[in-house]
């Protein structure tokens, strides 16, 4: 085409929004398509889920469509936690996941996984909240914990009348968490606690945290259940957070905090004991990473269809429709790899790696299906109220917690080469 033919065509069209960002919010509210349509579920996983399955993440998508999203953009807004919205999770009866008996679900970890696929599709504060609580927390209990302490625990927190947090990563100790020097000095039928954790989701207001701290009388880790009130234990609020803004994170001090020697889980020995809740929650946090991305995905395409330019749909023109498909390629890969995970997690033979890769792998993939998104939505990408926006910043977090995006690297890596290329 011509400078001229050109320069005409811009003429032609100058009335068409060219660079308007006032495009009507109300066109990317409308209800996110039946998970089953060809372009949201490409591959068909819906065909490799067992009926109870599906049911269950029709249950929690149907949640994050009525409660989670009408309300979640002017929280996230404010860095404000939306309480309201934890009975009505209680109700679901999710809390527990995986964990058999003591009132919780017994769901399996497919089953688990797509809940948090789901849930972060509507949002990820309020999905990784839940999942400190429903994994982290309670998992400890029910991998470490004695009899008596899942007694006491599960049940109140399967009901979620209880809430719980997960006190591992410390100030100036991240993905390396073996070598975290929160110390426990044992004193008679007690243990004292001093310290420091940072980033502990729900910290502020739970009812029990799980401290991980080097055992002065072993050299290992060991696990204590740090109950609310207890003198020593301040946890405050962080501040300035841009991204999981509607997730109260904490800074913790322990300062000569006194924990009862009942309150030490009691199969907690070593850091080889602790894997055993990072490997089955990070496999929680692989699925998460889908839910953002394809939340990300379904609005980009909305917006494309919808977005008029020059006469016509944006969805016609060949760069758009270029990252809609290499968006729902690696969304596709993402979720089939993350499913046959699950279903060796199910069968008991998920390894330590092969969790490390999923979560690795979706948090990368999902930050670049979250920035296309917001190429494809123009200057309305950065709107909250069309949520793109909060998923973009909410990858960022993903692609650091739960083990950075380089030490899951490095663990895979040491797996397949029998090189450990980090101390």
């Amino acid at each position: 085409m011509s400078t001229l033919k050109f320069k005409r065509l811009l003429s032609n069209n100058s009335n068409s929004n060219t660079a308007n960002l006032d495009l009507p919010i109300q066109t990317l509210n409308t209800k996110i398509q039946n998970p089953i349509n060809p372009a949201h579920d490409f591959c068909n996983l819906d065909g490799l889920l067992t009926q109870d399955e599906r049911d269950l993440r029709d249950k929690a998508r149907d949640f994050a469509e009525r409660e989670i999203r009408p309300i979640i953009a002017d929280y996230w807004e404010r860095d404000e936690t939306p309480f309201e919205l934890l009975p009505k999770l209680a109700a679901l009866n999710f809390a527990g996941g995986t964990i058999k008996g003591y009132g919780c679900p017994g769901m399996s970890a497919v089953a688990a996984g797509l809940m948090s696929m789901e849930l972060t599709r509507g949002d990820g504060s309020v999905s990784t909240l839940f999942g400190v609580h429903s994994g982290l927390a309670m998992y400890s209990i029910a991998f470490l914990g004695s009899e008596a302490q899942k007694q006491q625990w599960l049940p109140s927190m399967a009901k979620m009348e209880k809430f719980g947090a997960f006190g591992l990563t410390e100030p100036n100790v991240g993905s390396a968490a073996s070598t975290i020097q929160t110390i426990a000095r044992k004193d008679g039928d007690f243990y004292v606690l001093n310290g420091a954790k940072r980033w502990i989701g729900g910290a502020t207001f739970a009812d029990v945290v799980v401290i991980y701290a080097q055992d002065d009388q072993t050299g290992q880790i060991s696990g204590f259940l740090v109950e609310k009130g207890t003198p020593g234990f301040t946890a405050t609020k962080m501040q300035h957070k841009l991204a999981l803004r509607a997730l109260p994170n904490a800074d913790i001090k322990l300062e000569n905090c006194i924990v009862p020697i009942s309150n030490k889980l009691a199969n907690c020995r070593s850091f080889k004991d602790l894997a055993r809740v990072l490997v089955a929650t990070r496999l929680g946090v692989a699925w998460g990473a889908i839910g953002n991305a394809q939340a990300a995905y379904e609005y980009a395409l909305a917006y494309a269809k919808q977005r008029q330019q020059w006469g016509r749909s944006i969805a016609g023109f060949q760069m758009i429709q270029d990252k809609l498909v290499r968006m729902l390629a690696d969304l596709e890969a993402m979720k089939i790899m993350t499913w046959r995970l699950s279903v060796l997690a199910d069968q008991g033979q998920l390894t330590d790696a092969q969790a490390s890769l999923a979560k690795m792998n979706n948090a990368s993939k999902a930050r670049g299906i979250v920035a296309l998104a917001r190429e494809i939505m123009g200057g309305n990408g950065i709107l909250i109220d069309n949520h793109v926006a909060r998923h973009f910043a909410d990858s960022e977090a993903v692609y650091s917690y739960e083990g950075t995006n380089e030490v899951n690297t490095l663990v895979v890596g040491r797996e397949i080469t029998g090189v450990q290329a980090f101390v």
